[in-house]
């Protein structure tokens, strides 16, 4: 579970080099954190086994999910309210985090297995740019709906801070289930299942 960063404002004085020697120095920390971070991401994505680690449990919840409106990865406009009467599993993420890449596989298993049942998974991609996200698509082959969040809207809008956060919607807009953290196909088909059945 990773919490997603914030930006944060600072005031700086006219007239004095030093904004200008602080910017082209985070820039360079930017760099190098980009070439170094990057493949470390994946590296820890990969060696991250959902077997071996814990799954998320989710928690019963009940109030009724945000009127939120975004692009999918095929420039569209999108809503959730778009899919009332169909169960909703909402999934917000991002490329840089390496549970929520781990976890990826096992939400679009899920999603296959379940996709004719009145069943539909959303990816609400956090930050992430269409190229990334498209990207990832293509190389972990997800064939669920991706949604571009760079705002990080839905993390507002569903009162989280933390990736990966899911939320499971009912076919009248409440949400029924929420967790954070990773979680995998089995806890999907314990705790998901049986809504989609009723």
């Amino acid at each position: 579970m990773a919490k997603h960063p914030k930006h944060k404002n600072r005031n700086t004085k006219k007239n004095s080099p030093l904004p200008l020697i602080l910017v082209g120095v985070g820039l360079i920390v930017i760099a190098v954190a980009f070439v170094i971070f990057t493949p470390k991401a994946k590296e820890a994505a990969e060696a991250y086994d959902p077997a071996k680690v814990p799954s998320s449990i989710p928690g019963d919840v009940n109030f009724s999910a945000p009127a939120l409106t975004l692009t999918d990865v095929q420039g569209q406009t999108v809503s959730l309210t778009d899919y009332r009467g169909q169960w909703m599993l909402v999934n917000n993420w991002a490329t840089w985090c390496p549970p929520c890449r781990a976890e990826m596989p096992e939400l679009n298993a899920y999603y296959e297995a379940h996709k004719d049942d009145g069943f539909i998974l959303i990816g609400i991609s956090s930050g992430d740019t269409k190229t990334q996200i498209e990207d990832f698509m293509q190389e972990y082959g997800i064939t669920f709906p991706m949604w571009q969040d760079p705002t990080s809207k839905s993390l507002n809008a569903f009162r989280m801070e933390y990736l990966p956060s899911s939320f499971v919607i009912d076919p009248s807009g409440t949400v029924r289930l929420a967790w954070t953290g990773a979680i995998s196909l089995q806890t999907l088909e314990e705790y998901v299942t049986p809504l989609l059945e009723n």
